[in-house]
C-alpha cells in the first residue's frame, strides 16, 4: 500500500446538500479497490481557472488515501468515466 493525495473537482451541478453523498461515492470507489481513505477535506465551491465542459466553478475535495499501486490506474479509469467528476489528480506522496 502506498500513500497518495487525491484532488477531485466535482461538477457544480451537484446540489450543496448532495455533496456529502458524492464524497461517499468517491470514498467507495477507493475502498472497493482495496484502499482506505485516511483524511478528506472539502474545499467547497471555487472558480475554475478555465471552463471545463461549460462549467466555470467546481466543488473541490482533497483526500489522503492509501492504495495498492496496481489499482491506482483502475481508480483513475473510474474517475475518467464518472459524469460528476470534472477533473481529478492522483499523486503519490514521497516517502520521508
Amino acid at each position: 500500500m502506498r500513500d497518495y493525495e487525491l484532488v477531485v473537482v466535482m461538477s457544480p451541478d451537484i446540489a450543496e446538500e448532495d455533496v456529502p453523498a458524492a464524497l461517499e461515492r468517491v470514498s467507495g470507489a477507493v475502498t472497493s479497490r482495496g484502499g482506505e481513505v485516511v483524511d478528506t477535506r472539502p474545499w467547497g465551491r471555487r472558480r475554475l481557472a478555465y471552463s471545463i465542459s461549460r462549467h466555470t466553478e467546481g466543488n473541490y475535495v482533497i483526500s489522503q488515501i492509501r492504495l495498492d499501486p496496481g489499482r491506482a490506474h483502475e481508480l483513475e479509469g473510474h474517475f475518467n468515466i464518472s459524469e460528476e467528476i470534472l477533473r481529478h489528480l492522483l499523486v503519490r506522496k514521497d516517502e520521508d
